[in-house]
């Protein structure tokens, strides 16, 4: 309270800084949870309004869905939905608890044979959902989708029986790679961030760090991009940068990358900020709505990483 009795006003960044244009466009397009989001992260918002927003996509089976992935629509519990709510709760400091518990026997329910996540549940069969995702009766086991997930649980050291043989999933997956694409790699950093085996984590990052090099799976030199190919079935101009591997610079990715590196990958992150304030996509579009309610997200993320790297957002 100020010394009138009043509420001290939130912070406000200066006007024009890329938080200030970013701002206006998350209040101008943003659903309610991305707008939280950005309160909490940049506007000295509280952690409770994220919660309860985040509520309104829960499932009473512990999952989440409702299009909270906007590339999945319908109101099915789906994994790539409960790991991205999981995210969410890290992200303001509250994976954990009765809630993540449900979380925990949601997964273990939907998991496959082995323990591990599917990408896409059969139970979205009848709902949209973008057509690189392909629903099938007994779907295979994904790094990209168990990674993240495991990773941010072993990071909030949630411990859950699920969670041994996913893990176990994890290594075999990871340490199998020969071949791969940026997403893949992705999920695989997520999982080795966090993972409780530090020296073998380091040694599989430093393993996955000569792989991205070697098949060109980053663009090191974002003035050059017709330089570095895109993956198959990725939309045309979906290059990964240095700075989507290693989100901040504690990630075992930062390693993979000189420090110029690094400078040029944040310098075109800075720079992609459009002119109403929100960063793109870079992924296929394939219906109107996906844009909308994905920018949000994408700019709440740039702009997390850009401050984590020490870059002025104002």
């Amino acid at each position: 309270m100020s010394e009138t009795g009043a509420s001290p006003l939130p912070a406000t960044p200066p006007a024009r800084s890329p938080l200030f244009r970013a701002e206006h466009f998350v209040w101008l397009t943003a659903r309610v949870l991305e707008q939280r989001l950005f309160a909490h992260h940049f506007l000295n918002g509280g952690a409770d309004p994220v919660e309860t927003a985040l509520d309104a996509y829960r499932n009473e089976d512990g999952g989440y869905g409702h299009a909270l992935e906007p590339d999945l629509r319908g109101p099915v519990s789906q994994p790539l939905h409960t790991g991205h709510a999981l995210h969410v709760l890290d992200s303001i400091g509250r994976c954990g608890g009765q809630r993540v518990e449900r979380v925990c026997r949601y997964l273990t329910s939907v998991s496959t044979a082995d323990g591990a996540l599917p990408a896409i549940h059969p139970s979205q069969r009848g709902y949209p959902c973008a057509p690189f995702t392909p629903i099938v009766d007994d779907p295979p086991s994904e790094l990209l989708a168990t990674g993240p997930v495991v990773g941010l649980l072993h990071r909030n050291e949630v411990w859950h029986a699920w969670l041994f043989r996913a893990t176990d999933f994890c290594w075999h997956a990871i340490d199998s790679l020969e071949k791969s694409h940026p997403y893949e790699i992705e999920a695989a950093v997520a999982f080795l961030d966090s993972a409780p085996d530090r020296p073998r984590a380091e040694a599989a990052a430093d393993r996955l760090g000569r792989l991205v090099r070697e098949h060109r799976l980053a663009a090191l030199d974002p003035g050059d991009l017709a330089a570095y190919p895109v993956a198959p079935g990725y939309a045309p101009g979906e290059h990964h940068f240095p700075h989507d591997y290693a989100k901040t610079p504690s990630s075992l990715a930062r390693a993979w990358f000189t420090d110029d590196e690094i400078e040029r990958s944040l310098d075109f992150l800075a720079n992609d900020q459009q002119d109403d304030g929100g960063w793109p996509i870079r992924w296929r579009q394939w219906a109107p709505g996906i844009a909308l309610e994905a920018r949000p997200q994408v700019t709440i993320e740039a702009l997390r990483t850009l401050r984590a790297y020490g870059r002025s957002i104002g």
